[in-house]
């Protein structure tokens, strides 16, 4: 299941169905679950653990040290976690000391050609990068997220669940979960509902999301008189108490 021409450093750990194509290379401290499959010309380094069933494609680089001048060497590493596919020439550095020490992909993520993830951040599940989707330092990235083609998202930024960004968005600040952004910088242009409708979401659910982000983001009312107009909906859905607390914690501050 090995090529002959691949070259595999001693201290790896690979079971034994993993299969690795010609002339993929295998560093020191890298492990290798069940189903996974490798293909030709990749180079993975450690401290690295890839998960099962995941399909990685020529030219992908994953586990190189972090782009960030403070890194002098530490043993950070790189976790990856179950069915995800890592497209042609992906690259996911390791974390950095400052950050943490990790860099997190969670699972079943697709990850188009191109996408870089940088030192520390934290990809959770059921996400779709499109071509060449780049994430900074210290990212986070939350379930069913949709990131479209050369999208750029800013470090220590925080990217919601249930929320898709247009091809080529620059994203600077937090993107709540559920709504669809674009533009260079990113501004917010309503509530991804076909997502929504996708997922399971009932139409009272949509629309009670709806409402909210009308008051919380678009409306240009005092502040006390939204908050009272909110709270009706974040007790009757939980869907609202997620966006509400997404922005009520939010440290750069929310796209508008």
């Amino acid at each position: 299941m090995i090529h002959q021409t691949a070259l595999i450093d001693p201290s790896a750990k690979i079971a034994p169905d993993v299969e690795i194509g010609a002339y993929s290379i295998i560093g020191a401290q890298v492990e290798i679950e069940s189903g996974t499959w490798v293909g030709p010309h990749v180079v993975i380094n450690g401290p690295t653990r890839i998960g099962k069933n995941n399909r990685i494609y020529q030219f992908a680089s994953l586990g190189e040290a972090p782009q960030d001048l403070k890194y002098k060497g530490d043993p950070t590493r790189l976790e990856i976690g179950e069915g995800n596919t890592i497209r042609e020439y992906v690259t996911f550095n390791r974390g950095t000391v400052e950050g943490g020490g990790v860099t997190r992909i969670g699972n079943n993520n697709l990850f188009m050609a191109y996408v870089h993830v940088a030192h520390d951040c934290r990809v959770g599940n059921d996400i779709v990068f499109a071509n060449s989707a780049s994430l900074a330092g210290h990212v986070q990235v939350e379930d069913f997220a949709i990131l479209g083609g050369f999208t750029l998202v800013h470090q220590f930024t925080r990217i919601g669940g249930y929320c898709m960004t247009s091809m080529g968005s620059a994203i600077n600040r937090d993107v709540p979960p559920y709504l669809v952004v674009s533009g260079n910088y990113a501004e917010p242009i309503g509530v991804n509902k076909i997502g929504l409708k996708r997922r399971g979401f009932s139409d009272e659910a949509i629309r009670a999301i709806t409402n909210a982000y009308k008051l919380l983001v678009r409306s240009r009312k005092p502040r006390d008189e939204v908050n009272a107009a909110v709270i009706p909906l974040v007790e009757q859905y939980p869907e609202v108490r997620r966006f509400v607390e997404f922005i009520n914690s939010s440290k750069r501050g929310i796209v508008r």
